[in-house]
């Protein structure tokens, strides 16, 4: 089970930080992800790391702006937003890749957190 918070309304150029809590023993050995919807869009990749925490990923549009992190001794990764766009707002959605694909294609993520939102806005 994946649970993600940290969402909430923040004006452009703010920061927030979301967490992704993971139960279970396995985590350490799962690659994690962040991906994305706005509304009426598609859910887009954000960001991923290696189960070890050395490899990260980034797409373009929030590369230099966010950073993705993990704990695997608390069973949580993390996503630091910095210097929020209006275009960042969307529903937020941590998933878990337990095959450890290296991609940034959904489908090869076999569990998803219930999201959280984000609201960047004056």
């Amino acid at each position: 089970q994946l649970q993600a918070s940290g969402g909430g309304l923040v004006q452009p150029g703010g920061s927030l930080r979301l967490s992704c809590a993971v139960s279970g023993r396995m985590f350490s050995t799962y690659d994690m992800g962040w991906f994305r919807q706005a509304p009426e869009k598609e859910r887009e990749f954000v960001a991923r790391i290696s189960w070890s925490g050395f490899s990260t990923f980034y797409a373009d549009s929030v590369k230099g702006r966010f950073t993705i992190s993990r704990d695997n001794a608390k069973n949580t990764v993390y996503l630091q937003m910095d210097s929020l766009k209006p275009e960042d707002t969307a529903v937020y959605y941590c998933a878990a890749d337990l095959n450890r694909h290296d991609s940034s294609n959904p489908v090869f993520y076999d569990y998803w957190g219930q999201g959280t939102q984000v609201t960047v806005s004056s």
